[in-house]
């Protein structure tokens, strides 16, 4: 039986990482999990995991009340409380479903101590993947990816890993995927939470309209799968049937098909791939039914040339990247800049850094709070 430290319990990726678990209760012992600031929903996971004795959640002020209500349990609270989660839950894996730079340090110490990670945080990877790959490379634990896309690709790869031509990485094109440039002056954040095939977080969301979500998925890839830049393509899929490609020097294509349903890569990422799966082998794209491919146009989503920068370059291009998405989403889900203003800023904020080479933790972490800080100062402003 697997132990597990859930991160971001309630947020998507976390509530049907629970569904998952309690349809497999043979097999998965929660041991551990937070929920930030959703505290109401402590209750009801406790009532499915009995065995839970470590829980974290982000405000302090609540410590007290929770310790009373639930003395045999330990309470942790901040950023902090997540690192002191992962290493006295003594879980075998960590699955990090956390949103954001927050969640970079838990993966860290997960790895540190030698956990099996179970990666939904794609700002762990765009961030700090040179480093993690480090501590992978010295045996410190293991990442298993939960992306519905790079699980795809890793089916692929554990049946064929051989004269690989590229990988395609598929997108949806997000909500504004039937919308000109010209026609994105004026659209609001409402609009842009209205996935066409997928139901997920409000920040992710935003980030498939803009296509900086392809953007973090390009860049895990490389880290995931040792892939140089060049091997790594995307192409839109109309209906998300497909999850990802590889094309071989063959010429044909190996993927994985079916209806989007992020509880199906989740479940392949807590049993570490040891599920039976199928993939589908094809030389012509047009003959797989029930699915629609169109180019993918880099002038109409020109902030995917951000994503071969930064892998080539590394450094701490990337928390540049990662911080400037964050704060300037967040500041267009509060109507306080236009849509197209997210790509403007963080191309003004990487375009303007000064690249640190190989830097630690702090190091990155001292980019993303100055970076964060600019981007506020710029959305205050006006100044973009």
């Amino acid at each position: 039986m697997m132990t597990i430290c859930l991160l971001g319990a309630s947020g998507s990726i976390g509530t049907q990482t629970i569904d998952v678990m309690l349809k497999n209760p043979q097999d998965f012992n929660l041991l551990a999990f937070s929920v930030g600031h959703q505290t109401r929903k402590i209750r009801g996971i406790l009532n499915h995991f009995p065995n839970v004795k470590h829980i974290c959640i982000q405000d302090k002020k609540k410590l007290s009340y929770f310790k009373k209500a639930y003395p045999d349990i330990t309470f942790y609270d901040g950023d902090e409380g997540l690192n002191q989660l992962i290493v006295n839950s003594n879980a075998q894996m960590v699955v990090n479903a956390l949103v954001g730079f927050v969640g970079l340090k838990p993966t860290i110490t997960a790895l540190e101590n030698n956990k099996i990670v179970a990666l939904s945080n794609k700002e762990s990877l765009v961030v700090g993947g040179e480093y993690i790959n480090k501590l992978l490379a010295k045996g410190k634990g293991k990442i298993v990816p939960i992306d519905s896309e790079h699980v795809a690709i890793a089916k692929c790869l554990m049946v064929d890993d051989k004269d690989i031509d590229k990988v395609i990485i598929t997108a949806s094109g997000g909500a504004f995927r039937n919308l000109t440039r010209d026609q994105l002056v004026n659209v609001t954040p409402e609009q842009a939470l209205n996935h066409p095939n997928w139901k997920m977080g409000k920040k992710i969301t935003i980030d498939s309209a803009t296509m900086v979500n392809k953007c973090f998925e390009i860049i895990e890839a490389h880290y995931l799968f040792d892939l140089p830049v060049e091997k790594i393509s995307t192409i839109l899929n109309l209906n998300s049937y497909v999850h990802s490609l590889v094309r071989y020097n063959d010429g044909t294509y190996r993927m994985e098909v079916g209806k989007p349903d992020m509880r199906k890569p989740i479940k392949f990422a807590l049993y570490e791939g040891l599920i039976d799966y199928q993939t589908v082998v094809s030389d012509d794209l047009d003959s797989i039914k029930n699915t629609t491919f169109a180019p993918f146009d880099e002038k109409r989503y020109p902030v995917v040339a951000l994503a071969r920068k930064v892998i080539k370059e590394k450094g701490t291009l990337g928390a540049v990247f990662n911080a400037a998405n964050e704060e300037a989403v967040y500041a267009f889900l509060d109507h306080k800049i236009p849509f197209l203003a997210i790509e403007e800023i963080i191309n003004k904020c990487v375009n303007e850094h000064t690249n640190i080479a190989h830097p630690d933790y702090e190091t990155m972490r001292k980019v993303d709070l100055l970076t964060r800080q600019k981007v506020k100062q710029i959305v205050e402003g006006g100044n973009r």
